[in-house]
């Protein structure tokens, strides 16, 4: 009974996901990427009760996996389809197919999913970009497009050739053999988990000052600062 708790959490991501889904199929990417942030934040919370209530399952393992595939996995590779529509012209004929590039962000997330669930080696560090922050990294784009409408941004963002490295760098990042931090906390000292602080230190900061441009360098800082201080099991 202990694992409702955690599963239905996980549900209500799945849900969010889904939602996220209808408002991506029909080109509205603010509502999708708020709604994915909503399923990402119960993401979250499914773990953190599942440790604290000492609920953790085989099932909920799958089920997890499963809602951040279409939560953390498609959704943003719709958007990335939608942006690379929105950026190439109309006259563009020879690169009309270079939108389903986006899509490789599922499949690259599928493969990531699936070996962290086979893996016996990440309970107190990733391998690879875990889906959430390659989901948050994607999402931010059109929120700096809708909300923050600087002339630069929209240059950058709305470049093919920006749109089509970040598909393979995001591809690549998920399934990266390189450890990063996981936000799990064993105990609250600072000396066990000093780097955890400073990236939620840092991501304070970046939001408040850059808001939601500040969540690509919340990326950037999340795996240089992993880099520096390579995480292990301890």
């Amino acid at each position: 009974m202990k694992t409702f708790v955690p599963n239905f959490i996980t549900l209500l991501n799945l849900l969010s996901g889904a939602i996220a889904t209808i408002f991506a199929v029909e080109g509205n990417m603010t509502n999708a990427a708020f709604f994915v942030f909503m399923g990402i934040f119960f993401d979250f919370f499914d773990g953190f009760f599942a440790r604290k209530l000492n609920a953790t399952s085989e099932l909920g393992l799958q089920l997890d996996s499963l809602a951040d595939m279409v939560t953390s996995g498609l959704v943003p590779a719709l958007v990335l389809f939608h942006l690379l529509e929105l950026a190439i012209a109309p006259s563009w004929d020879a690169y009309q197919i270079l939108p389903y590039f986006g899509l490789s962000v599922a499949l690259a997330s599928a493969y990531r999913l699936a070996k962290f669930n086979i893996s016996t080696e990440q309970s107190s560090y990733f391998i690879g970009l875990p889906t959430p922050a390659n989901a948050l990294l994607i999402m931010s784009l059109p929120l700096i497009l809708a909300y923050q409408n600087n002339d630069s941004y929209n240059a950058i963002i709305l470049n093919p050739l920006f749109l089509t490295v970040t598909t393979l760098l995001s591809c690549f990042l998920l399934n990266a053999p390189v450890k990063l931090i996981a936000l799990k906390f064993k105990t609250w000292k600072f000396s066990d988990n000093a780097s955890r602080y400073i990236l939620i230190i840092f991501s304070i900061v970046a939001l408040i000052v850059f808001k939601f441009a500040g969540i690509p360098l919340l990326i950037i800082f999340y795996i240089i600062l992993s880099l520096l201080n390579p995480p292990n099991n301890a």
